[in-house]
């Protein structure tokens, strides 16, 4: 375990200016009901549907929000990043809508359709492997030879404000919540939601989700020190990360209010009532927030709870055999 000190944290006020510099950009993404967890909950559920997002995830807001804030020198320089998936998609939209190059790090076991995505956005995809690679040090390499601006997945200020957005329209559109429930990879979307959260609704309760195989966090939270793990292995594949990010930990340490831990069996069942029900694509990660809510429904009835469904991208016939039971 390691205590870090983290640089200036983002304010709600970032996240109000990355609101603005979002606008024409990013999708105001629709919040949805459902009779049948209402009844199953006896409480309000809003669903706040990033699956329909450009590019299929939050990460957009993150990336665009940060690409846009770049120096005419760095944006003909371009940018690199490295992630699982989504916000590789997200960086190199982001990078083709403002007119730079973007250099992606993916791990050479990313979804097919999110490594097709990436390079269909024109990324240049450099791939490694999870399991004994380092991609943080790969991108710094590469940013270092080439001169590029690395822009991480979510320890970034300008990320984290960004994220925080669609918790912020979410709260606008229905109004205070009582608990808010967000999955977790590494802290930028619960950081920036929890931005949101404590501006917009500060008597809500706001909670972290990650997969069982990878609570990092929980174990981060629980004992006041980021906790470095390996990589997990779990279908939540946006929330294999190591560890949490500095800037978004010193963020959930001080608002968020618990961090929970979900099953893989528990994330597919998820998966299957937002198809079956409510006629969606979520991706495992996706489905995290609502996995967590169904385990604590007691403890939630007469509440207004508000679920961020991070992403839809993943790939058809693993979506097919997880919802199926056939794997």
């Amino acid at each position: 375990m390691t205590i870090a000190t983290p640089p200036a944290l983002p304010t709600f006020d970032d996240v109000l200016a990355a609101e603005r510099r979002l606008d024409g950009h990013a999708h105001c993404t629709p919040v949805l009901r459902s009779r049948t967890a209402d009844a199953e909950f006896g409480a309000e559920l809003f669903f706040k549907c990033e699956n329909f997002q450009r590019m299929g995830a939050f990460k957009f807001r993150g990336a665009f929000n940060a690409l846009a804030r770049f120096s005419d020198a760095q944006r003909r320089a371009g940018v690199v990043a490295f992630s699982s998936g989504n916000h590789a998609q997200a960086v190199a939209l982001a990078a083709q809508i403002l007119g730079m190059p973007a250099t992606i790090v993916m791990p050479q076991d990313a979804p097919t359709a999110k490594l097709a995505a990436t390079r269909g956005y024109g990324g240049q995809v450099v791939l490694y492997d999870r399991y004994r690679d380092d991609r943080e040090a790969i991108g710094r390499e590469l940013a270092e030879r080439h001169g590029l601006t690395l822009i991480p997945p979510y320890d970034h200020a300008d990320v984290i404000a960004g994220q925080g957005t669609a918790a912020l329209e979410l709260i606008d559109e229905v109004g205070p919540l009582d608990a808010l429930f967000v999955c977790v990879g590494g802290g930028g979307l619960l950081a920036g939601s929890a931005l949101a959260m404590r501006a917009r609704s500060p008597q809500g309760k706001v909670y972290g989700v990650e997969p069982e195989a990878g609570n990092d966090g929980q174990q981060a939270f629980r004992s006041g020190a980021i906790v470095r793990i390996d990589t997990p292995k779990t279908i939540a594949d946006g929330a294999q990360t190591q560890q949490l990010g500095v800037i978004p930990f010193a963020i959930i340490r001080r608002d968020v209010t618990d961090m929970l831990t979900v099953s893989d069996a528990q994330l597919v069942d998820a998966m299957r009532f937002f198809a079956e029900r409510m006629k969606m694509v979520v991706e495992p990660t996706g489905g995290l927030g609502f996995a967590a809510t169904r385990a604590m429904k007691a403890d939630l009835r007469r509440q207004r709870v508000g679920v961020i469904i991070s992403g839809g991208n993943v790939d058809m016939a693993r979506f097919c055999a997880l919802v199926t039971g056939d794997v």
